[in-house]
């Protein structure tokens, strides 16, 4: 026999488990990510829905274009820490349900 031949080389089988496990966490990753950004965007639409109830006036007498702006970049980032350190539930329950949907995945 050859010395080449007696080498061990991993199966296509193995190798494809192999690349699907680094898709499959890449993918899980990705995927865990996007529910977290999907629910920091519901929690900014929240705090917009809130503050439409807030009559006009208060500390803040005059609203202008630049409080505006100045207030939704505020929402914006105040709802992405809570979705990424506090989390209202919502990104874990849609990443349960989706996960089962990855490819490579063993739990359908």
């Amino acid at each position: 026999m050859h010395p080449i031949q007696k080498i061990p080389s991993p199966s296509i089988q193995e190798a494809t488990s192999t690349a699907s496990k680094k898709m499959s966490d890449r993918d899980a990753k990705s995927l865990k990510r996007s529910c977290q950004q999907f629910e920091g965007i519901f929690i900014q639409s929240m705090f917009k829905a809130m503050r439409k109830t807030i009559p006009d006036g208060g500390f803040f007498e005059k609203k202008d274009t630049a409080h505006e702006i100045y207030q939704d970049m505020l929402d914006l980032e105040i709802s992405n820490e809570m979705a990424r350190r506090q989390s209202i539930g919502l990104a874990d329950q849609m990443y349960r349900q989706m996960e089962k949907y990855l490819t490579g995945s063993e739990k359908k």
